[in-house]
């Protein structure tokens, strides 16, 4: 049955040119090409898709995902026409033309793109970004799901269902994401069978000294901790509740210092130990709380970051929910039909793609995540949000929190969004 080919609105819209000139300041083609060239991926004679012009064409896939791939392709080339020559006449390459050009450059390149170029950007006056002098950070994972194709199948694997497996295959991811703009950076891509806490291993070496790192109880531990902390970042992670940490020394502020061991032996012989602040508190008054929250991190001093404030900035951490429901909204929008699997496989490799789709077997980060859509929250918006413990004009909501042993306290856990 045929069906109606995904456009654009008819006639050219100079946000179009507008977003290729964006493309263009974010990944210079200067620093395009020398990736080109270090992964031996450079056209060797010119083409109607040139290398560097089919690495553009992916990353502009990611803002016009609703569109067909020779659509997209159109608004590139005239973009192009725009920017440079409006008097020369463009030619859409056809489908074939397009796998052909894709296969030429891989996927190598983009492992090396996203590396080098996607990186944390808040600066000083960004909203949201601080605290105080750290730069908010969090940690986290979720998945996705793949067209439903044997070698998706075969390199992730399908979850389980209630009657066998699962309609899709899925992969699954790990990432970072700075708090007040949602990009997502260091992301890690594997088999769904692949834990997170294997994932996060190769995610935390993309901490620096300065970041505040929020994460769940599920990636507390001895060794993870350790690696978090080798990079300079001060992680604030919850850890389990019943979780043994014995008090060594009360702080005014409620919260407490406290060692964590390796293994049992080592608690028992007191070796090897890594002193931690511990932060114990309970929400009154908020529905379907739990009856205690445990809280550790590597910041001791409590008048740098006392207790109260710490554990208000913990539910920061859902900023990275938002940016992984961002990029599954996009990917629940696209349909079965999102991924191009081209049949020699040589586009067959495990990274997100501009689609918000997977490919392939083995073992990489994806490319470049795409933005955030009109549906979810962007990074404009993340920008103009004011920091939840900001010292200046304050836009919180206000609730009332506990700290075992310890006072009633007013805490921050929300933005108001007041400008």
């Amino acid at each position: 049955m045929a069906r109606t080919i995904a456009e654009l609105p008819s006639g050219s819209r100079i946000t179009d040119y507008v977003s290729l000139g964006v493309i263009a300041k974010t990944f210079p083609l200067v620093k395009i090409l020398a990736i080109l060239k270090a992964t031996e991926k450079s056209s060797v004679r010119q083409r109607d898709l040139p290398a560097h012009v089919v690495v553009y064409y992916v990353i502009a896939l990611a803002l016009y995902m609703q569109s067909s791939y020779r659509e997209v392709l159109r608004c590139l080339l005239e973009g192009i026409q725009w920017l440079r020559d409006p008097s020369a006449t463009i030619r859409v390459a056809g489908k074939s033309g397009i796998s052909q050009a894709r296969t030429r450059v891989g996927w190598e390149p983009f492992r090396q793109l996203h590396d080098e170029l996607v990186k944390p950007i808040a600066v000083a006056a960004t909203k949201g970004a601080w605290y105080g002098a750290w730069r908010l950070v969090s940690l986290d994972g979720s998945t996705l799901d793949v067209a439903d194709e044997q070698v998706n199948a075969d390199a992730f694997g399908r979850p389980g269902a209630s009657r066998g497996s699962s309609a899709y295959p899925q992969i699954r991811f790990v990432s970072l994401v700075e708090n007040g703009t949602h990009v997502l950076f260091g992301s890690q891509v594997d088999a769904y069978a692949t834990g997170e806490i294997t994932l996060a291993k190769k995610v935390l070496p993309c901490l620096r000294k300065g970041m505040l790192c929020l994460a769940d109880r599920e990636f507390f531990g001895y060794q993870l901790w350790k690696q978090a902390r080798s990079t300079g970042a001060d992680p604030l992670w919850r850890v389990k509740k019943n979780m043994r940490l014995v008090c060594e020394k009360r702080l005014p502020d409620g919260s407490y210092l406290s060692r964590i061991y390796p293994s049992e032996r080592d608690l028992r012989h007191k070796t090897n130990g890594i002193v931690v602040r511990v932060i114990d508190y309970r929400l009154e008054g908020v529905e379907g709380a739990e009856p205690i929250y445990r809280l550790v991190t590597s910041i001791l001093d409590h008048e740098k970051a006392p207790a109260k404030e710490l554990a208000a900035l913990y539910h920061e951490r859902w900023e990275i929910e938002t940016a992984l429901d961002c990029v599954a909204q996009q990917d629940s929008r696209l349909g079965p039909a999102g991924v191009l699997r081209l049949p020699d496989g040589s586009l067959c490799h495990p990274r997100i793609n501009a689609r918000g789709r997977a490919q392939g077997q083995g073992g990489s980060r994806p490319p470049v995540l795409p933005p955030c859509g009109t549906s979810c929250p962007s990074q404009a918006s993340g920008v103009q949000r004011y920091s939840p413990l900001s010292r200046g004009k304050r836009s919180i909501t206000l609730c009332s929190m506990r700290f075992s042993k310890s006072e009633l306290c007013r805490v921050a856990i929300g933005v108001t969004g007041e400008a």
